[in-house]
C-alpha cells in the first residue's frame, strides 16, 4: 500500500470499522539518514490507533534502530516488511527478497524484537517464484526469532497483484505456528472474507486494495451493510480525503499524489468516466472541488457533517525531529 495508505486513509479506515491499520512502508535507511519525508510517515493522530507502523530494509542494527524511532513515535506494533515485490525494493535485498534469505531475514526480527518493547510482527508473501513455499519454512523460524504474529498474502513476488491468492498456504501456515495468522488478498468482501477464515484457520483478515477508494467495503466486511454509498456520500468521503491529505502533506505535494484517488472514488459505475478524467486535468485542488460539488451539490452538508465529527489534531504524536507540520516533503 505503498503511496496509499496515507494517515487520512488509515483514519478513514478507522472510522469505517478497522481493528487496526498500518502505515505504508517505512524506509529505514530513510529514518537513519533523517530524510524529511521519510520522517513525516511517524507523524500518528490519537483516532488511528491502534497503529501497525510498517518498516522495510536489509540491515538488522539499521532496521533495529529504525524500529526504536518507530516505537518513539507512537506506534503500537512494528511490522516487518517481507513482502514487497517491487523491484527498487527487492535489489537492496530488503522486501520478499529475504524470504530466500532466511538467516538475515531471521537476524533482522530478533534484532528488532530486542529493540523494542512493542509487539512485532511481519508481513510476507508465498516466496518470490510462482509456486514458491519459502513462507512455510521460514515463517516458524521467524515465529522462533520473535515475531508475534505474521501476515501471509500467498502470492509469489514475480506474481505481483496477478492471478489469486492462494490461501491454501495460508492454511498450512496456521498449522505450523502459535501465533496469530493474518490472512491478506483478495479479501474482497464478506462472503469473502467468512470463506478465507472458515478454511484457513486465521485469526484476522487484511484488506488492502479493495478499500482504495471504497472505505464502505470494510462496512460491508464486517456488519454486511452492502448498500451502495449515494452520490453525495462519495463526494464527501473525497472532498474529505483531499483536504485531510492536504493536511498532512501539503497542497503541492498533494495535488499530483491525490490524482489516482479520482478514479477510485468514482468508478465502480458511480461518476461517468469522463468526469474522473475532467478532474485529472484541472490545475489546482479548489477547482476540483467546486467541480465534485457542482456535481454534487448535497455532497457539502454531508462534508459538514463528516469534518464536524472529526476529532481535532491536538493530539498528534510527531517525533521532535526535522518533521513540519504536514509530515515533511
Amino acid at each position: 500500500m505503498a503511496g496509499v495508505s496515507v494517515q487520512a486513509f488509515r483514519r478513514q479506515g478507522r472510522r469505517f470499522g478497522a481493528g487496526l491499520v498500518c502505515s505504508e512502508m517505512v524506509s529505514c535507511a530513510g529514518l537513519q539518514h533523517g530524510n524529511e519525508r521519510t520522517l513525516g510517515y511517524l507523524r500518528i493522530s490519537a483516532d488511528e490507533r491502534p497503529l501497525a507502523v510498517q518498516i522495510f530494509g536489509s540491515d538488522p542494527d539499521v532496521m533495529a534502530d529504525a524500529a526504536r524511532m518507530v516505537e518513539d513515535a507512537g506506534a503500537d506494533i512494528v511490522d516487518v516488511n517481507f513482502g514487497c515485490p517491487v523491484r527498487k525494493v527487492t535489489k537492496t535485498g530488503a522486501g520478499a527478497t529475504l524470504l530466500d534469505d532466511r538467516e538475515r531475514a531471521c537476524r533482522i526480527v530478533s534484532s528488532v524484537a530486542q529493540a523494542v518493547s512493542v509487539p512485532v510482527t511481519v508481513k510476507m508473501r508465498r516466496g518470490l517464484e510462482n509456486g514458491s513455499r519459502a513462507c512455510l519454512d521460514v515463517g516458524p523460524r521467524l515465529v522462533d526469532a520473535g515475531a508475534a504474529s505474521l501476515t501471509l498474502h500467498p502470492r509469489s513476488a514475480k506474481q505481483m497483484y496477478t492471478g489469486e491468492a492462494d490461501h491454501s498456504l495460508t492454511a498450512e501456515l496456521v498449522e505450523l505456528v502459535d501465533v496469530p495468522v493474518v490472512a491478506s488478498g483478495d479479501v474482497t468482501s464478506r462472503a469473502r472474507a467468512q470463506a478465507i477464515l472458515a478454511t484457513t484457520g486465521a485469526s484476522a483478515v487484511m484488506v488492502g486494495r479493495a478499500a482504495q477508494g471504497n472505505p464502505w467495503a470494510l462496512r460491508e466486511i464486517l456488519e454486511s451493510e452492502a448498500a451502495e454509498p449515494s452520490r453525495e456520500e462519495v463526494v464527501a468521503e473525497l472532498l474529505l480525503f483531499i483536504r485531510e491529505t492536504v493536511r498532512e502533506l501539503g497542497e503541492r505535494r498533494a495535488t499530483s499524489f491525490l490524482k489516482k484517488f479520482y478514479g477510485w472514488y468514482l468508478g465502480r459505475g458511480r461518476f461517468p468516466r469522463p468526469f474522473k478524467q475532467e478532474l485529472v486535468r484541472l490545475e489546482t485542488l479548489e477547482e476540483v472541488e467546486q467541480r465534485l460539488l457542482a456535481a454534487a451539490p448535497g455532497a457539502a452538508e454531508v462534508l459538514a457533517r463528516l469534518e464536524e465529527e472529526l476529532p481535532g489534531g491536538e493530539d498528534d504524536v510527531v517525533l521532535d525531529l526535522p518533521i513540519s507540520i504536514y509530515g515533511g516533503g
